[in-house]
């Protein structure tokens, strides 16, 4: 949490200190006796206006529920409503006294004068319960007035799930659909687990069936029953949060949405869409109450040190979406989701999927030339893509490659989709790199020059419009084909798809089932029947993929027939929607429609400089200066301005030369004009660790001695087992304490998770 001191604040009045400012941080003004009243004898109460206890749903003030004494002695703050009323008690304690052994002297005051919650701090962390419903669980933050109100409203308007009807139909792009019963039977399930109270739920569904209007559909009947307001979409392309902000328009249209961008103003709507790069850096202008439902898509990729933190500061109800098979998930993901290892709550596998017929199977175009001759294998993942491309193509491959799919296609796209009025149907073609895509985009536009090179297009994020590209190519006639480099590959939906060319090679199992997925959505409009592969680099071959035997992600490989083991994600790079070889191994930056190499150092040179002789004309760049917040308008004028010809200043490019997956563009232009506010080590670790705690499942008494463990890895940089035998944390008794509270094996388990999501290699 930002601005929590790493300090050991040893006495209660050092506690408030800290208190204090953390409830400033959540809206609250201490010093205002409207809002917050401190040392409250609870003795005393002519001050509580009464007649509320009874609508929060709550006993009446002087009795409790359980038979407790009227207790004597203080609440350390009581928080206000706008009414006066009290909203929830603050029970402050010294750091070394884990706050949660307070809950039975708190939970008397608080039903004496008839408050619904009860926060329990001290100062490190903070507890909220919520006594009434479930049992005190480690927050974030202290929740704002607007937050509990929200919730007091909420609890007495609630309705149980089963009272809403699930719809047979929704109306999506102008049309009817049917919820189909997969669909149902996941938003089954999660009524069961919500009703049980648990608060995190992850599901499994193939690319191209239905997630987004799943969990669109789902946030309606949440918010019909009284569980839910405020919602929060977060995805890691820009692709995902246009379509995810389309369905939630569509489906949701009576409530209010929009997407929160980088330098943006925030919002006060009831759904907010946003990118998990943009969040990192935004999540502590919202307090852990704000969002009653967060739901993470492909979020296999967000549950990682450092960005688990803009999933974790948010006390809400959890729906994590990945397309990702259970094998090749992080162990942290289904820790985060509280499910066992290999087992979603929801799951539908694809193989059902293709033969239920809700998707769209495929095959293989054969006799096509294999670019990649046996034995022409490049070891291992991390290679130069440029250099890949001049090795394995030149003029002669792509135009070849080109002339064989184009020849291929307009033969047999009439089988494949009967409907189809124009050839050969909608195509996506997967290029090596920017200049690669512009000469196979070239080559293709070569052999129908009637078209005036409308035919095929390159779709890339240095193409001024690409978004207009984009909607053409899935609502109008032409182009036909779009050539890209990772940009179309996850996350892009367009039904229309009859043709998936791989024009470069792909060793990543969970890319390829991404990329295959562009094609299996099905499109009875156009009677589409089967999506054909063009697999130039042999792919497939190394996966075992065939029409006959759909390659599922798990148990199969490069050896035909034999048994894989999953590769491991690396522990310190994450994948997010880029590539790592791009990140890290590749010195050059490409730029322009026909990917132009620039030196990723001569690129940030350019960009600071531009950036630093801009800033005396441009009135955006100077509210960036100044650390204002920016207007929808002034956001997009400004990405549109920058990622002009020439240098092409994007968010991709710009996060390459960087090497900062997480980068956006506000942040680029603060470091261009050198007032990016780095944050201290102790306070990014101290927000790390805190994530952390918030993700995982344990006990009071295990979080209260990891606290311990952490200020000693903050002061080393990683926590060694031999540290919990020499002093300071001997003097605790910190080893024999650690065992029984976790088990030998536990033990050494939980201090190497702590090494590796907290004191990591800080992601290059």
């Amino acid at each position: 949490m930002e601005g929590v001191p790493v300090k050991d604040y040893s006495t209660e009045a050092d506690a408030r200190i800290v208190i204090d400012d953390l409830l400033r941080q959540a809206g609250w003004d201490p010093a205002d006796k409207s809002q917050v009243l401190t040392e409250v004898s609870i003795r005393d109460t002519s001050w509580v206006i009464s007649e509320p206890a009874v609508s929060y749903g709550y006993e009446p003030i002087r009795k409790t529920r359980d038979g407790d004494e009227i207790p004597t002695g203080k609440a350390d703050y009581v928080l206000l409503d706008r009414r006066g009323r009290p909203l929830a008690i603050v029970e402050a304690k010294r750091s070394a006294i884990e706050p949660y052994t307070a809950k039975q002297q708190a939970l008397p005051y608080a039903k004496k004068i008839g408050s619904p919650f009860i926060f329990l701090t001290n100062g490190e962390l903070i507890y909220f319960w919520d006594y009434g419903n479930d049992d005190a669980r480690i927050v974030n933050s202290f929740f704002s007035r607007r937050d509990l109100e929200r919730l007091v409203e909420m609890r007495s308007t609630r309705k149980p799930l089963a009272t809403i009807e699930i719809p047979e139909y929704y109306l999506r792009q102008g049309e009817t659909r049917q919820v189909r019963p997969y669909q149902r039977a996941a938003m089954q399930a999660l009524d069961h687990a919500v009703e049980l109270g648990k608060r995190r739920f992850l599901i499994e569904l193939p690319t191209g069936t239905g997630k987004t209007d799943l969990v669109a559909i789902y946030i309606k009947r949440l918010i019909q029953s009284g569980r839910a307001e405020r919602i929060l979409f977060l995805v890691d392309r820009e692709q995902l949060a246009k379509q995810a902000l389309e369905a939630i328009q569509d489906i949701l249209n009576q409530h209010s949405s929009y997407w929160l961008r980088p330098g943006m103003v925030r919002q006060e709507q009831q759904i907010t869409v946003c990118l998990l790069q943009t969040m990192i850096s935004r999540y502590t202008e919202f307090t852990s109450g704000y969002f009653d439902v967060v739901i993470a898509d492909e979020c296999h990729r967000s549950i990682y040190g450092s960005w688990q933190t803009a999933l974790t500061h948010f006390d809400a109800l959890h729906i994590g979406l990945t397309a990702t098979p259970s094998a090749y998930i992080e162990r942290n993901t289904f820790q985060f989701y509280q499910c066992r290892d290999g087992q979603p709550d929801f799951a539908f596998p694809i193989l059902q999927a293709f033969q239920e017929g809700y998707l769209c199977p495929y095959k293989f175009a054969t006799g096509i030339t294999q670019i990649l001759a046996e034995g022409a294998e490049v070891d291992d993942e991390t290679y130069d893509p440029a250099e890949f491309e001049r090795k394995w193509t030149n003029e002669d491959t792509n135009r070849k490659m080109m002339e064989e799919f184009d020849r291929l296609a307009w033969e047999n796209f009439k089988e494949l989709a009967p409907g189809q009025k124009t050839g050969p149907g909608k195509t996506i073609v997967f290029a090596i790199t920017k200049h690669h895509a512009a000469r196979l985009a070239h080559y293709l536009n070569e052999l129908h020059p009637e078209l005036k090179g409308q035919y095929a297009e390159v779709i890339t994020s240095d193409v001024a419009n690409a978004d207009d590209l984009i909607r053409k190519f899935k609502r109008e006639e032409y182009p036909q084909v779009a050539v890209s480099v990772g940009m179309l590959d996850t996350g892009f939906d367009c039904r229309e798809v009859l043709h998936l060319v791989m024009c470069r090679r792909v060793r990543s199992p969970i890319l390829y089932q991404q990329m295959r997925g562009r094609g299996t959505r099905t499109a009875d409009h156009i009677q589409k029947q089967k999506f054909v592969i063009y697999d130039f680099f042999g792919n497939h071959d190394y996966f075992n993929d065939s029409d006959t035997d759909i390659f599922t992600g798990i148990g199969r490989g490069h050896a035909p027939g034999g048994e894989r083991k999953p590769p491991k994600p690396p522990g310190d790079l994450v994948e997010l929607g880029l590539e790592d070889e791009w990140l890290h191994a590749v010195t050059y930056v490409e730029v322009g429609p026909e990917g132009e190499r620039v030196d990723k150092r001569d690129y940030v040179t350019n960009w600071e400089t531009s950036v630093q002789s801009a800033v005396k004309d441009d009135p955006i760049i100077q509210k960036v200066r100044r650390g204002e917040l920016l207007t929808e308008e002034e956001e997009k004028a400004l990405a549109d301005r920058l990622n002009r010809p020439e240098m092409y200043f994007n968010e991709e490019n710009l996060r390459r030369a960087y090497r900062q997956p997480g980068g956006n563009l506000i942040d680029f232009i603060k470091a261009a004009l050198g007032s990016l506010k780095i944050k201290p080590r102790e306070e990014e670790l101290t927000e790390n660790f805190q994530a952390w705690l918030v993700a995982k499942s344990i006990t009071p008494q295990q979080a209260q001695y990891l606290s311990l463990l952490k200020n000693r890895g903050i002061a080393r940089g990683r926590i060694e087992l031999e540290d919990l035998f020499q002093p300071p944390l001997s003097i605790l008794n910190a080893a024999e304490l650690g065992v029984e509270l976790f088990g030998e094996r536990g033990l050494k388990e939980i201090i190497q998770d702590l090494n590796d999501s907290v004191f990591m290699k800080k992601v290059a």
